[in-house]
């Protein structure tokens, strides 16, 4: 039946059936039009490769140059660390391991001047010290303190230490004393009495204690005082 379709259909139809435009009409696209051609396939592979050879190029680039920028801070760190090491240990970072390397240096050396006499006749040996001044203080710090010598004056924390001390020695001999007057079999109310008084005089020297412990130098903190452990040490 197409074949009889074919003979009747005029010569001018199938000419224009084979037409370039006919097939493209009809869905029959050549090859070299279809899906945009393999000519613009290699384009746009090609710029799109170069697009991200372009930026693999500068990431790495960037990381190149942050990575030498680390180095080099790190190697100035280094430097400057390793300036604040004695002699003996610079360069070997790795073994310090503590202060204890540091101090064992140090000791060395001691031993090794006395060794070679290098303390032997010193100027004023045999002579008292000069305390006036302390080399290690901080200069401000310690005019104040030379101001406050001459005048007869301590600084806080040493006059609140004496304070606190001599206010425990008065408490322990009055708790002693109400101790041993329970111990001799005196009335009860009268202990009970002297412990609600005891308690209220030991929590006034902790508040001390405590405002001694913020003020002092540190190092220097000391404990408050408990009942239950005072009571024990009388007890023994």
């Amino acid at each position: 039946m197409a074949t009889r379709l074919a003979r009747k259909l005029p010569s001018s139809f199938s000419a224009f059936s084979s037409s370039p435009i006919t097939k493209l009409t009809l869905g029959i696209s050549p090859p070299s039009m279809s899906h945009g051609g393999p000519g613009l396939r290699c384009a746009s592979s090609s710029s799109s490769s170069s697009s991200s050879t372009t930026t693999t190029g500068s990431n790495s680039s960037s990381s190149k140059r942050e990575k030498k920028i680390t180095d080099r801070l790190s190697a100035v760190i280094d430097a400057v660390n390793d300036r604040k090491l004695p002699p003996e240990l610079r360069g070997q970072r790795n073994k310090v391991r503590s202060e204890t390397d540091i101090i064992n240096v140090v000791e060395q050396r001691i031993w090794h001047s006395m060794e070679e006499g290098q303390f032997e006749n010193l100027a004023g040996k045999g002579k008292p010290l000069n305390l006036n001044t302390n080399p290690h203080a901080d200069p401000a710090e310690d005019t104040l303190y030379r101001i406050l010598s001459k005048n007869g004056c301590a600084p806080e924390w040493v006059e609140l230490n004496k304070e606190i001390r001599n206010k425990v020695s008065e408490w322990r001999v009055a708790l002693k004393k109400a101790w041993t007057s329970k111990c001799n079999g005196n009335d009860e109310e009268k202990w009970i009495e002297r412990c609600e008084s005891l308690k209220k005089q030991l929590r006034d020297i902790n508040d001390k204690v405590f405002r001694y412990n913020l003020i002092v130098q540190f190092g220097r903190q000391m404990f408050g005082l408990k009942w239950e452990k005072e009571v024990a040490r009388l007890e023994e």
